[in-house]
């Protein structure tokens, strides 16, 4: 289709016309059409956020954004990375006591992929992930967010919301959000696609079927600990409006706490994660119905270009039985520019056939259903410009119960808008 090729080009042209823009000073000293793709001639300025949790766009607005801050480890940093540093931002005031910043926001993700195994083989480009919205920060604790989706290769063009919220943030400790959010159950589901290290998330965490519902969720900083938690609703649409007043498709309690262990572990970083969720969803709930009960921990270390995140997953209770998991990411900076991506997951169930191979990818090749996986990924990505402009590629390998597949993929993903912060790799690179 003539749309997948249209795209890309679309979103490569705007992030080059990043070194295009023209300075033009507004009332409040504001660089309107130099900001919109994120240019700017002083002090560059940033969104902000709580240390471990965040959404897919900042929704706290206590601290300052790292941004390309964290890629000053790297030394100097190229000129394209330091431009697009704000892409996105079309106002900034400090002084307006009404409108601090507003933002267009984004990413397209487009990727090709060839799999083959002993049950079938399948190869495509898609347009994973094509979003566009924008953020309003307003009265020094007022955020409003609204990001669009598109479907399946940009059709349809609209099908939906996957954030439509609001957030008062009464103190670094305690904000309050109400509206379709997403669901940050596990580490691996907290971290946007934006910063992925892998072409897709874990299995297992694909099977809980966490995505983005209606919700009032608290989050906040205390000291190191910071947390996030709130109730659910289990379905949605792309009738927004049926999704904000029909609520039968039950309900789900998350509680997450991510703790800054610093150096206490010998080494540059170290932050633990833990989380609960408790799903009472029905026959109506899309999301959040795999599972009654699920239990997540995870260990994010980082030393010098090294990281390793290694996190732990049990899923208790439902019509499929029980599930537990294991996902294991190391990876390394060869340069300031290409990373070395691996991962390695076990899944095992107590019943046959309940735990389901990965939608994308492996169930189009022939994967089914059964009670042991096995999964290997190995990979390289290229930062054009830090995580806004970036290459992947990678190959994996994957066993379900004597059912295999071969899957190799590259892939293009660009974003516009701030940047969320968090435990690596949330908007970090590493020295």
């Amino acid at each position: 289709m003539a749309t997948n090729q249209t795209i890309p080009m679309l979103a490569i042209a705007g992030l080059l016309a990043c070194e295009l823009g023209m300075p033009f000073q507004s009332a409040y000293s504001v660089e309107l059409p130099a900001q919109l793709f994120g240019i700017t001639h002083g002090q560059p300025t940033s969104q902000a956020s709580s240390a471990g949790q965040f959404t897919e766009v900042e929704q706290n607005t206590q601290k300052s954004d790292p941004g390309c801050d964290q890629l000053s480890d790297l030394g100097e940093v190229d000129d394209l990375t330091k431009r697009l540093k704000n892409c996105g931002l079309l106002y900034k005031s400090d002084s307006n006591p009404y409108v601090q910043e507003l933002w267009f926001l984004g990413r397209y993700h487009g990727q090709s992929y060839n799999a083959a195994g002993n049950a079938g083989d399948s190869d495509d480009w898609e347009i994973r992930r094509f979003r566009i919205g924008s953020q309003l920060q307003c009265f020094q604790r007022l955020t409003l967010h609204a990001q669009m989706v598109s479907g399946a290769d940009m059709y349809p063009f609209y099908n939906g919301f996957t954030e439509l919220w609001t957030q008062w943030s009464f103190h670094k400790v305690f904000a309050i959000t109400v509206g379709q959010q997403k669901h940050r159950f596990t580490h691996d589901r907290n971290v946007s696609s934006r910063y992925l290290n892998t072409l897709e998330r874990s299995m297992l965490v694909n099977m809980f079927g966490l995505d983005y519902t209606p919700a009032v969720t608290a989050s906040g900083n205390i000291e190191r600990l910071s947390y996030y938690t709130g109730v659910f609703s289990n379905a949605t649409s792309r009738d927004m409006w049926n999704s904000f007043t029909e609520f039968d498709s039950g309900y789900s309690l998350l509680c997450s706490g991510t703790l800054d262990l610093g150096d206490r572990l010998g080494t540059d970083q170290a932050f633990w994660n833990l989380g609960y969720l408790y799903s009472d969803a029905n026959s109506n709930a899309t999301n959040l119905n795999r599972f009654t009960n699920g239990c997540s921990t995870a260990l994010i270390l980082t030393q010098g270009p090294r990281s390793l995140i290694s996190e732990l997953l049990l899923g208790i209770g439902g019509a499929y039985g029980d599930g537990f998991g294991i996902n294991i990411q190391p990876g390394v900076f060869l340069s300031r520019s290409l990373q070395l991506a691996s991962r390695y997951q076990f899944a095992i169930s107590d019943q046959d056939n309940s735990l389901v191979a990965q939608r994308r990818y492996e169930q189009p090749a022939g994967l089914t259903s059964g009670d042991l996986y096995n999964a290997g990924y190995l990979g390289l990505n290229y930062y054009l410009a830090g995580h806004r402009a970036k290459l992947m590629s990678g190959l994996e390998y994957a066993n379900l119960s004597g059912q295999d597949v071969w899957t190799f993929s590259v892939a293009l993903r660009l974003f516009w808008g701030p940047n969320a912060s968090g435990p690596f790799p949330i908007d970090k690179m590493l020295q």
